[in-house]
């Protein structure tokens, strides 16, 4: 099982859901950073459950304890390793799915690859490991402080924000529960959820994320391209089923003569349907991208299913879900951003030596 991400700046997870706790161990962080412990703390309260009525009431205060690899508040260069402990586990939840696979889940898969699974909350499949991600993330922004990364909900359901991105606050964001930077559409998307959590089902959505003031040249033509690893990064995350940039599949209906980016005198250009990639190396213009989510699949109603002899069982989920992760999901989608520009940043100072 692969539990690292990254190359020159890469992240080592462990832990599951109803463990004791989570963390992991951050290599190739260069010496010196000066880190600002409570932006990492705020990171990690924008994922955490709990935090609206809107998502999971799982309560965990989600505080990260660093262990090493940084001392008199700087990174020293060694092996930074952190954990979260585990709180607020109900266990009980989930044994009415010991032997029963989730629609959906990763129940299935998981049982037939390893021959067994920790049904606890999905164990090690499920989305608490996030955490540890964000985590990774919030020291990855610190590294390139330069880069500015803000992801924020464009659609939930069919209710959707088709503002383009130069023309919103990005102020804005945190100033609801729903993550959307247009209060009006904000106040829509936060009573569909509502509406769809009383009738026990959940609903998907979209992230949108800008990265800006990248500069010239990160990634390669080949099997190192910017825009591969990014999708490796968000396809990552749990219940993403769909990744697009710049003009992503719209720019499949369009004309050359109009999808083309003509260049200004400066090396810029005057539109963006690159997406701030061309041939896989960031051309300094904004980079921008969409997430799509699908619905939690634990629902709140009964669904026929089978369990681990084959036989055909009725099942009903129980315990505290998300009815949307799509705002929880937002600092998740960052931090992946985050560390995947700061191992590109690592790799192209590298590659000049």
């Amino acid at each position: 099982m692969s539990n690292s991400f990254g190359k020159l700046f890469k992240v080592s997870t462990f832990g599951e859901s109803h463990g004791p706790a989570i963390g992991g161990v951050i290599d190739g962080c260069p010496p010196g950073v000066e880190l600002d412990f409570e932006a990492i703390q705020k990171e990690l309260d924008r994922r955490k459950p709990g935090q609206s009525k809107i998502v999971t009431q799982r309560k965990e205060p989600d505080e990260v304890a660093f262990h090493s690899g940084i001392f008199e508040g700087k990174t020293t260069g060694a092996s930074i390793g952190f954990l979260i402990q585990n709180t607020n586990q109900k266990s009980n939840d989930y044994s009415h799915i010991a032997n029963t696979f989730r629609p959906s889940h990763a129940d299935y898969t998981y049982d037939k690859k390893y021959g067994n699974r920790d049904y606890r909350g999905g164990g090690r499949t499920s989305a608490r490991e996030t955490a540890n991600w964000v985590v990774g993330g919030a020291i990855a922004k610190q590294v390139i402080p330069q880069i500015k990364i803000n992801a924020y909900t464009s659609a939930i359901g069919n209710i959707k924000l088709d503002t383009p991105y130069q023309e919103l606050d990005f102020s804005q964001i945190e100033s609801n529960i729903a993550r959307c930077p247009d209060v009006a559409k904000a106040e829509e998307m936060i009573e569909y959820v509502s509406k769809i959590k009383k009738q026990g089902d959940t609903v998907g959505g979209v992230i949108s994320c800008v990265i800006q003031n990248v500069p010239v040249g990160l990634g390669e033509p080949i099997f190192n391209k910017l825009h591969a690893a990014l999708g490796q990064a968000m396809l990552s995350i749990n219940a993403v089923k769909g990744f697009e940039y710049g003009s992503g599949f719209d720019g499949a209906e369009m004309k050359g003569s109009d999808h083309n980016d003509i260049f200004n005198t400066d090396g810029t250009t005057k539109t963006n349907m690159s997406g701030g990639i061309q041939g896989g190396i960031s051309n300094g213009m904004d980079i921008y991208f969409k997430v799509a989510f699908k619905p939690v699949a634990t629902l709140i109603q009964k669904q026929m299913t089978i369990d681990k002899d084959g036989n055909e069982v009725e099942m009903m989920g129980k315990g505290r879900h998300d009815p949307c992760v799509v705002p929880r999901a937002i600092p998740i989608v960052e931090a992946m951003a985050a560390m995947v520009m700061t191992d590109f940043m690592m790799l192209n100072q590298a590659s000049k030596i």
